[in-house]
């Protein structure tokens, strides 16, 4: 990337970041899978610099693009709403394992294995307080005839997404968390996509399972990780997930809140647990307990101690 390109990227990325409460604390040469120029911004939420994102983008990605701009303006509004949770990288899944994203390497990249893919790698680790050792190393696999759906193959229209797709894949029994192991494939296909209705596909819940999950992110993400600060419960990563709205999970929320489960804040998209939700400890813990035996590969005992009839 010419010096002339790389200022301009950055005084776009600091112009958007800007208008979203954002600012960039710092911004270096990077280099994706394949060895191509990126340069990677440090955004930190202007109101507590000590929160942080880490945005890389490539060379050829033209920032500035009209095209572009309303979603980019989007994705940083976010970030910038994720980052004042306590943990900014953690989300919950439908069967209530409690994931940190980390260590995403954008953009995508070509296989190099002669597959028709582009590929982002990244991990997800088990956060359940007490600095769990199990995690899955993955590489999230974007058909050729999906990218088509996507703007960009950049972090800022894909990051939630492939976070969903990582999701909906542990909550298959299709990942399993472990002390060590190699790369752990995550598909991501037009399955995951209406062309018909033009949205993302994921999980197909109704109330009951909307309140459920609520409730276990307020006790998890806010009440047992958070040292009990506000945790975002509106996140529209969150409804492309859940397959609602924002405006579904606010009357969820709504609710818990009547029923005592949930606290809401000052900023009312945020909330704490209540005071009886933190009284289904028991029942959260065994939750995760199952989650993680049903993503455990199980074995023949008798095959495995040489008993077979073959």
């Amino acid at each position: 990337m010419s010096m002339g390109m790389q200022a301009r990227l950055a005084t776009d990325v600091e112009s958007a970041a800007h208008a979203a409460g954002l600012v960039v604390a710092s911004s270096e040469v990077g280099q994706d899978f394949s060895g191509n120029p990126t340069t990677r911004f440090l955004l930190a939420l202007d109101a507590d610099r000590a929160k942080t994102k880490l945005v890389e983008l490539s060379d050829s990605f033209d920032f500035g693009r009209p095209d572009m701009l309303a979603e980019i303006a989007v994705y940083l509004e976010e970030t910038a709403k994720r980052l004042r949770n306590p943990l900014p990288d953690c989300y919950l899944t439908l069967h209530g394992l409690p994931l940190r994203f980390e260590k995403f390497a954008w953009p995508f990249h070509r296989s190099t294995s002669g597959a028709d893919t582009l590929l982002v790698h990244g991990e997800v680790w088990l956060e359940d307080g007490h600095q769990s050792p199990l995690h899955a190393k993955l590489s999230a696999a974007m058909t050729v005839t999906f990218a088509e759906i996507v703007k960009a193959p950049e972090q800022p229209f894909a990051e939630t997404f492939i976070y969903n797709a990582v999701r909906k894949t542990m909550d298959q029994g299709q990942l399993e968390l472990v002390k060590s192991g190699n790369r752990q494939p995550v598909p991501v296909t037009t399955r995951y996509f209406s062309m018909w209705h033009r949205r993302f596909n994921f999980n197909d819940t109704g109330d009951v399972q909307r309140h459920d999950y609520l409730a276990a992110k307020a006790f998890w993400l806010s009440g047992v990780l958070g040292g009990g600060e506000p945790v975002w419960m509106l996140d529209p990563r969150d409804a492309q997930y859940l397959n609602t709205t924002v405006a579904e999970l606010k009357a969820t929320l709504v609710g818990l809140e009547r029923e005592d489960m949930v606290q809401l804040s000052a900023h009312e998209e945020y909330a704490t647990p209540g005071r009886f939700l933190m009284e289904h400890r028991e029942r959260y813990m065994s939750a995760t307990a199952q989650a993680l035996a049903a993503i455990r590969p199980s074995f023949n005992e008798e095959m495995r101690g040489g008993h077979t009839n073959m």
